[in-house]
């Protein structure tokens, strides 16, 4: 189990409990932060004017609701901000968005009444996942319309996702036995008004994105393996001059993928060789495309914005971000701007722009393997059957192209696109689950990308047969990718293909992860 409160919540916590079915449990020294925290805000709040206690809220702030009304006042504004549109966020982004929350919560400086992080730990913990729509808050008073659909189902309204059907949140609550929440003091306000969702999509992102850089790696160091590429690229001393931890990181990644493999060629036994080079034309380029000499250099960047990312996420994670600030241990409330999401924004834009940019490398990468005018060492798309008859790879290249073209589309930022609105009281916000959504796209959009990459990568080696001078990573991974995705000669529709092979991808860690040392 994983303790929520407790200490802060890693990303490896987080993966735990998103995609390792490890239940949520409250840290008792939190849960008793929280009541202590509760019981200061019932009595400093009497015969004071406190936001979104005794007002209402935003440009409404300025009128005082009267004291039989304040519970009211907590319904409604959950019920008027359930607003949103478009598709539902799927059952692990919302799961990422409770989980947000709880921790949020669980700081103890909302105000709010242990009830509600016990119940969002029983929908975490039972997999019921709020109805929650991707269009809605602009990410400053933070994501108020996805979270108010959290707080909808909270109270007992709304629909659910319960064993990937939708039904309604009462059915599901007595099913089970789910108590639903009754609003204490500002238990509405505490839900709706912080950073949860584009954090937890966020999150999300993050631990796909490693995923994405590990393959990203094994799929570079393939190509320049069945094309014997010379070895002194990605050699340390060559990179170690260049003084970048992400790019020294990929190059030791792809000295170790590469270990063992007699395809690469040490420039050392060939081009240094006087034996070799008493000729006046070469047939073989002295050095590589830049998309096959380059990798350390243009996977490198997105090795450390994925890091930064990092770092910037799980602080946010780990921080209060809703207002005001309920301050026991000071015994005041402050007021402010903690729900503004710009440092999510920010991570995300750059997150999404450094895929796009992998996902650019992998097109490249494919386009040399399938273009034997550059490659000379393959028919014409890998096409293993009669050229002109048959067709390879050519109409999957299609595909890899348009998608990496709408990554680029999609990498326009969010964080420089803010509108004013909510009467000018909102007057510069984060469109910060805006962002955090394009990025989770392009990101999906580049496993599709890198599966193509990786099924002509397979047609290649079967037209050498050069699986015996593989090096044992890349062996490995051939031989796991061809039960999915036999080797073909004859023209069949691929679009299963694709799919099987991306969600191999997706949901498979490569041996030479983001992390290994």
């Amino acid at each position: 189990m994983i303790p929520v409160g407790q200490s802060v919540l890693t990303l490896a916590d987080f993966a735990d409990i998103l995609f390792n079915n490890k239940a949520v449990t409250l840290a008792p020294s939190a849960l008793a932060k929280i009541e202590t925290n509760f019981q200061f805000l019932q009595n400093f709040s009497s015969n004071k004017l406190i936001y979104g206690i005794n007002t209402g809220f935003g440009p409404m702030a300025q009128y005082k609701i009267s004291e039989e009304n304040l519970l009211q006042l907590q319904y409604n504004l959950i019920r008027s901000h359930s607003s949103g549109n478009g598709a539902l966020l799927s059952p692990v982004l919302v799961k990422a968005l409770m989980v947000a929350r709880l921790n949020s919560l669980m700081q103890g400086y909302s105000g709010v009444h242990t009830d509600i992080v016990e119940l969002l730990t029983q929908l975490i913990n039972k997999d019921v996942y709020p109805c929650i729509f991707e269009h809605g808050g602009v990410g400053a008073s933070g994501d108020l319309v996805q979270l108010a659909h959290l707080g909808l189902v909270l109270i007992g309204e709304g629909e659910v996702i319960y064993d990937g059907n939708i039904r309604q949140t009462t059915e599901v609550f007595s099913e089970l036995g789910i108590k639903p929440l009754t609003i204490h003091v500002r238990e509405g306000l505490a839900t709706i008004n912080g950073t949860s969702a584009m954090t937890g999509i966020g999150m999300v992102n993050i631990i796909q994105a490693q995923k994405l850089l590990g393959w990203s790696a094994m799929l570079s160091a393939m190509t320049n393996e069945i094309v014997e590429a010379y070895d002194d690229h990605f050699s340390r001393e060559l990179n170690v001059v260049k003084h970048h931890k992400g790019q020294n990181k990929v190059a030791a990644m792809l000295r170790d993928i590469l270990q063992g493999s007699k395809m690469i060629r040490s420039r050392t036994d060939h081009l240094y060789h006087p034996a070799n080079i008493d000729q006046e034309v070469f047939e073989d380029k002295v050095q590589e495309y830049y998309s096959l000499r380059c990798v350390t250099q243009v996977l490198g960047p997105v090795y450390d914005t994925i890091v930064h990312a990092e770092t910037v996420l799980v602080d946010e994670l780990n921080s209060v971000n809703d207002n005001p600030v309920i301050d026991h241990v000071n015994q005041n409330v402050f007021h402010g701007g903690n729900f503004h999401g710009d440092y999510v924004s920010l991570e995300m834009d750059k997150l999404k722009i450094a895929i796009t940019k992998l996902s650019m490398l992998s097109e490249r990468q494919l386009n040399y393997l399938l273009n034997d005018k550059l490659n000379l060492k393959f028919p014409p798309f890998v096409n293993l059957g009669v050229l002109g008859l048959n067709f390879g790879m050519q109409g999957v290249q299609f595909t890899a192209t348009s998608t990496v073209a709408e990554n680029q589309t999609l990498s326009f930022p969010m964080y420089v696109h803010s509108i004013p609105n909510n009467n000018d009281n909102q007057d510069i916000v984060s469109m910060g689950c805006n962002a955090a959504l394009m990025t989770r796209k392009v990101i999906d959009n580049s496993f599709a990308v890198l599966a193509i990459q990786l099924m002509s990568i397979l047609q290649g080696i079967d037209h050498l047969n050069c699986q015996d001078k593989m090096a044992p990573h890349t062996l490995a991974l051939y031989n796991e990718v061809r039960k999915i995705f036999p080797k073909f000669i004859e023209d069949t529709h691929k679009y299963k293909d694709v799919e099987n092979v991306k969600n191999f991808l997706e949901t498979t860690d490569p041996t030479i992860t983001f992390k290994s040392k």
